[in-house]
Formats: C-alpha cells, structure tokens, sequence
C-alpha cells in the first residue's frame, strides 16, 4: 500500500512538473508572440510570390528583428493550432517596433503593403506622363521603349492618339505595379471625367463629340495662369468658333513644332504651317495637346457668357480681355510692347 501511494505521489509529481513546464511554455510563447519587434525606427520587408511564411520569419531573424531566435517556431505553432488558413501575400511591407508578431501576421495575410504615389500634373503632355512612368524604380517597366501607338493598343485603344486621354492625378500603387496598369488607371479616369462633365455641360456648344470638349480643355489648360480665369478663356475660344474665327492659340503651336520649339515663340512659328497650328488653320486641332484636369473639362463645357474675343497676358499669370480689337491692340502695347 505504500509503495502504491508512493507511486502515485511520483506521478503525481511529473505530472504537476510537465504542467509547470507546459504553463512555462505557453506564457513564454505568449511573451514572446506581443513582444514589439526589435526594429529601430521603420523598416521594409519584401516578400516574393511563394514565399512561405518560414522564409519570411528567417530573414526577420537575420535582420534580429524578432524578440527570439525561438519566437517564430512559437508564431508557426500559433499558425497551425488556429488553423490560419491562407499564405502570406507578396509585396512589400512597412514594420516597425509597435508590431508584434501577431501584428506583423496580421499584416502580411492581409496584403496592406506599402503604397507609393506618382503624380501627372495638370498641362503635362503625354511624353511628360510617360517619361514620369519610365523613371520611377518602383514601377515594373512592361512597355519598354514602346511607340505610342504600341502604347494605346496595349491598354485596348488602337488607333487612337494618347494626347490628353490620361487624367491628371495623383495616383497611388504597391511597388512592382506595372506601368500597363497605371496607364489604363488613369485612361478610366479621364474618359469618366470627361464623360460626367459632358453629362452636365452647357447647351448650344460648338462641339460635335465629347473629344471635341477634351481638346478644347487641354488649350483652357495650357493657357490658363490663374484658376479664376478658365471660363473666361473658355469663352473667349467657344466664341471665336461660333464665329468662324481662328483661335490663334501659342500653344497649339508650340505643340505643332515638337522639338524643334527652343523655348521662343517667334513670328516666323506663327506663320508656319502644322495641323497644330491655330493661326493657319481654323476650328480645334486634331488632338488634345495636354493632359486637362477636372477644372478645365469643366470650363471648357461652362465657359463665361461674355463678350471677350481677345486676351493678352499682362506677364504676372492674369489676362486683359478684350472685346474689341481695338481693345485688344491697346492692351497689348501697354504690356506687351512697352514691356519689349
């Protein structure tokens, strides 16, 4: 009978030592799973297509990120007692040291990586859009020293000219995004911009097609110095196509002349004829010559319902207007000439 109850006490021993060490188990794993990561600051961490989550937690320790060499044997045992379903996403990710390894889990199943931005400032050409595209590092280049014409048939839109077709924004993407799908984000973006303001727009305007309203918004656009001033300039060009009158626009010519512009306009690129050229040529050009924002769309589809035929920079980024061209020529002398 002793030696029984001895014998039951000796287990009863183990088995309160194996629930010490069990108890001393969990609470070091619970320790060490809300532990804040050992970063210094931020820090990013890529992670490949088919990386598992081992693989990320090896190079986590490499770097000695992690509270312990046996914390990610803890967060992989955590992993199957849960049955958490699902790989970690590829991407890349920001940590730093008030993640845990629960939090850092968290983050890398749910594919919240780091977003980056790129900007296609208002009155860009195309070129300028996409040379802003070739030179960001964090965008994956699919399109090479892809033509133009390459370019539209790859988003779908073969044949058609890419001047003015991609809204200016500021867009934001994951590092590795492709510069395919930055493009045909922004090609939505613009063809909805412009097909709501087109909804909207004022009656009885001299444009046969949306495109029309789109060309007309991307000259608003490169003249425009001061917001306040987009009506009226749209105005003043809506009038001058009722009346039959040529726009006389420098920038349509300065985008006639591409390359060969050196930065002055003179008299001689005035008279030299381009389809571009609204000094020899009447009506709208045959394409947009700059990405518009939403504010030109809008003022070229609501323009002032002025008298204005004529405007001259007064050389501070605001216009005269003029109604007359008597007006116009003495406005021009006062700050023009005089200032020649």
């Amino acid at each position: 009978m002793i030696r029984r109850f001895r014998y039951v006490r000796l287990l009863l021993s183990f088995a309160a030592v194996a629930a010490l060490a069990i108890a001393g188990l969990l609470f070091d794993g619970w320790r060490q799973l809300h532990a804040p990561l050992r970063i210094d600051g931020q820090q990013t961490i890529e992670i490949a297509p088919g990386d598992t989550l081992a693989a990320v937690l090896a190079r986590m320790n490499a770097q000695h990120w992690l509270p312990s060499a046996r914390a990610a044997l803890y967060l992989r045992l955590y992993v199957r007692w849960h049955a958490i379903g699902g790989r970690v996403r590829s991407g890349e990710y920001a940590l730093n040291a008030q993640h845990d390894l629960l939090a850092a889990l968290d983050l890398f199943l749910s594919g919240r990586t780091i977003v980056h931005e790129l900007r296609f400032v208002e009155g860009w050409t195309f070129a300028q859009a996409l040379q802003a595209i070739r030179a960001n590092p964090l965008i994956r280049q699919t399109l090479a020293d892809a033509k133009p014409e390459a370019i539209m048939a790859a988003i779908g839109q073969p044949g058609q000219h890419p001047e003015g077709r991609f809204f200016p924004d500021t867009y934001r993407f994951p590092k590795d995004t492709s510069d395919l799908t930055l493009l045909r984000q922004a090609y939505a973006a613009m063809q909805k911009a412009l097909a709501d303001e087109w909804a909207q727009r004022a009656p009885d305007l001299p444009y046969a097609t949306p495109d029309d309203a789109l060309i007309m918004a991307s000259i608003v656009e490169k003249e425009t110095g001061v917001a306040a001033e987009r009506a009226q300039i749209a105005g003043v060009f809506v009038r001058r196509l009722r009346l039959g009158m040529r726009l006389q626009t420098d920038p349509t010519v300065i985008y006639g002349l591409g390359e060969r512009f050196d930065g002055n306009i003179r008299l001689v690129d005035l008279r030299t004829d381009t389809p571009y050229n609204t000094y020899t040529r009447a009506g709208l050009p045959p394409t947009p010559i700059s990405l518009p924002g939403r504010a030109a769309l809008h003022a070229a589809l609501h323009p002032d319902d002025g008298q204005a035929l004529f405007f001259v920079s007064r050389g501070d980024g605001t216009h005269v207007f003029s109604a007359t061209l008597a007006e116009h020529d003495a406005a021009v002398r006062r700050y023009q000439l005089k200032k020649k």
